[in-house]
C-alpha cells in the first residue's frame, strides 16, 4: 500500500526543509564514523577476531555504495517519498538490531541493514533538492548538503567515544536508532513527494534501464567520474597524512587531530565559494577550475615530498588546497550530473554517490598496496587521482566552448 501524501508543514524551500535534507544526508556518514571508537569494546564483548571486527566496518561501507544505486533507481520509478521513508525505517530497524545483538554475526547483520537504510539519505536528498530547486539554485543547496555530509566524520568519533565511555558501546547504536526515529518523523511531516513526472517516465519497465541512457551522455559520465576521482584524492591523503605524522615524523595523534582541521576547513571554504558563485559562473567552468587547482596542488605536493621537505605544514597546506578544490568542484559536478536528465535525477544521484565511494575505496586500497612508510606512495596515488580528475573535469569545459 502506498504511503499517504503529507504536505509540508513549511514552505518547500524554507529553512526547515533544507535542514531536514541536511539531516538525511548526515545520517549515513555520522553512523559509519560514530562506530569506530567502540570497536575495541565490541571485540572484547564478543571475543571476536580481527577479521570479524573488520566486517562491522567494511560491510557498511560497501553496502552503502551499492544501495545508493538501488535507491536512486527506485525513487525514479516509485517516487522519492516512499523510498526515502522505507530506507529510514530500515535504518532504524538495523540500528536496534545492532544494539540488541547477542552475537558478532547478529551485529554484522544489523550493521548491514543499518547501512542499507542509511544509504537512502545520500542518494535521495540530492535528488529531492534537484526536484524542488531546479537547476538555478541546485549548486548552492548541494553545497549546503555537502557541508552537512562533511560534518559526519568530524563530530561522529567524539560523540561515539563519549557515549561508549559513559554508557557502554551499545548506547552508540541506541543513539543512532533515536536519531533515525527523529529524522524519519521530520521527513514524514516535512517532505512530500517531489518527483511528479515518474508516471510518464519510459524507464518503468526496467529498474536499471536508465543507467545506459545516462552513461551515453558524455557530460554526465565526465561529471560523475570527476567527483569520484576527486574524492579518491582526499580519501587517500587523509589516512596517508596520519601515517606520515605518526611513523615518519613521529608526531603524537593529538597533533594530527589539530592539523586535520585543515581538511574540513578547506572543504567548507570551497563549498562557500561554490554557493556564492552559483548562478554567476557556469557549472563546467567551476568544475574545470576545481580540477585545475587539484592537479596544481598535487604537483606542488609531489615537488615538496620528492625533495625532502616533509613537515606537518608541507602536508596539510596542500591538503587544505586539495579539499578547497574538491569543495569547489564537487557541488557543481553533482549538479551537472543531476541536470542531464530530469526524469532520472534519482538514478543520477545514486550513480554519483556510488562513484564517490567506489573510487575512494580504489585509491585508498592502491595507497595501502604501495605504502612503504615514505611519502612517495601518497604522492603517486594523489597525483594519479588528480590527473584523472583533471581529465574528466576538462571534458565538459571543452565541449561547452565553441
Amino acid at each position: 500500500m502506498a504511503l499517504p501524501t503529507i504536505r509540508p508543514t513549511t514552505s518547500a524551500k524554507g529553512p526547515l526543509f533544507v535542514s531536514v535534507l541536511a539531516g538525511i544526508t548526515l545520517i549515513g556518514p555520522l553512523v559509519l564514523h560514530m562506530f569506530f571508537p567502540v570497536l575495541p569494546a565490541v571485540k572484547l564483548a564478543f571475543n571476536a577476531s580481527e577479521s570479524q571486527i573488520g566486517l562491522t566496518s567494511s560491510i557498511p561501507l560497501f553496502t552503502m555504495a551499492v544501495f545508493t544505486l538501488v535507491y536512486g533507481s527506485l525513487s525514479d520509478r516509485y517516487g522519492r517519498r516512499p523510498v526515502l521513508l522505507a530506507g529510514l525505517l530500515l535504518f532504524v530497524f538495523g540500528s536496534e538490531l545492532s544494539a540488541l545483538a547477542e552475537t558478532i554475526w547478529t551485529l554484522i547483520a544489523g550493521r548491514f541493514l543499518q547501512a542499507a537504510g542509511g544509504a537512502c539519505g545520500m542518494a535521495l536528498a540530492r535528488a529531492i533538492a534537484r526536484d524542488v530547486y531546479g537547476s538555478d539554485r541546485l549548486v548552492k543547496v548541494l553545497a549546503y548538503l555537502l557541508m552537512a555530509y562533511a560534518m559526519g566524520p568530524m563530530v561522529a568519533p567524539a560523540i561515539g567515544g563519549y557515549l561508549a565511555d559513559q554508557f557502554g558501546w551499545r548506547s552508540v547504536l541506541a543513539f543512532a536508532s533515536g536519531i533515525g526515529i527523529l529524522i524519519t518523523g521530520l521527513a514524514y511531516f516535512v517532505i512530500s513527494e517531489t518527483h511528479h513526472r515518474r508516471q510518464n517516465s519510459p524507464n518503468r519497465s526496467s529498474l536499471f534501464s536508465g543507467y545506459g541512457r545516462l552513461f551515453k551522455n558524455v557530460d554526465f559520465t565526465a561529471y560523475v567520474l570527476q567527483s569520484g576521482f576527486c574524492s579518491g584524492a582526499f580519501f587517500t591523503m587523509a589516512p596517508a597524512a596520519a601515517f606520515l605524522m605518526s611513523d615518519y615524523l613521529d608526531r603524537p595523534a593529538t597533533e594530527y587531530g589539530l592539523y586535520f582541521l585543515f581538511f574540513p576547513v578547506g572543504y567548507w571554504m570551497g563549498n562557500f565559494v561554490s554557493s556564492r558563485l552559483s548562478g554567476r559562473v557556469a557549472i563546467d567552468i567551476m568544475v574545470f577550475a576545481g580540477s585545475t587547482l587539484l592537479i596544481l596542488t598535487a604537483l606542488a605536493l609531489a615537488v615538496l615530498m620528492v625533495f625532502g621537505f616533509v613537515s606537518p605544514l608541507t602536508i596539510f597546506i596542500p591538503g587544505f588546497l586539495l579539499t578547497f578544490a574538491q569543495g569547489m568542484a564537487l557541488p557543481n559536478a553533482q549538479a551537472g550530473a543531476l541536470n542531464v536528465d530530469h526524469d532520472l535525477a534519482g538514478t543520477a544521484s545514486g550513480i554519483g554517490t556510488f562513484m564517490q565511494f567506489f573510487w575512494a575505496a580504489v585509491f585508498t586500497q592502491l595507497y595501502s598496496v604501495l605504502d612503504d612508510g615514505t611519502p612517495i606512495p601518497m604522492v603517486i596515488t594523489v597525483s594519479l587521482s588528480a590527473c584523472l580528475s583533471f581529465t574528466a573535469g576538462t571534458i565538459p569545459f571543452l565541449r561547452a566552448r565553441p
